[in-house]
């Protein structure tokens, strides 16, 4: 599915409407150059988790940040990490198999993807302008939402 966002504020709308989508034990993992907005549409998951914006930022520095919602979520942020040895040494490997919905920064840097993992490519096409892919969520169900 493919998606077109004008900017910030329009990238977090579209998170907002894929955490509604996520549950229990989801993982989904984000793909894009610095500056495409992938803390912005995670910032968007993370609110319709009811989580505030505020709260969430680039996990750069910290990796792995958990929030204790229901179902738990957790955002990881393997940007600082060089190889698949480096972020098996963070733990995140024993995240995969826990419970709540994990989002993953740079999961390019995962050697192994999970099959039934969710990905979501952002692209920069503009000053302002993103082409956003995901796959793993229904097209028909994702228009099906937005008439909601």
């Amino acid at each position: 599915m493919q998606l077109s966002s004008s900017g910030p504020d329009e990238t977090f709308l579209i998170g907002r409407k894929l955490g509604r989508f996520l549950k229990n034990g989801d993982m989904v993992c984000f793909y894009g150059e610095i500056g495409a907005g992938k803390t912005a549409m995670i910032k968007g998951i993370a609110s319709a988790f009811g989580i505030e914006e505020r709260e969430v930022t680039s996990a750069s520095f910290t990796i792995i940040a958990e929030y204790d919602t229901s179902p738990p979520f957790c955002h990881v942020d393997l940007y600082r990490l060089e190889d698949d040895a480096d972020v098996y040494d963070t733990g995140l490997y024993d995240y995969l198999d826990k419970d709540g919905v994990t989002v993953i920064e740079w999961a390019e840097r995962l050697e192994d993807v999970p099959e039934n993992a969710i990905t979501v490519r952002i692209d920069i096409t503009g000053d302002r302008e993103r082409k956003i892919e995901i796959e793993g969520i229904n097209e028909k169900d994702w228009n099906n939402m937005q008439e909601r």
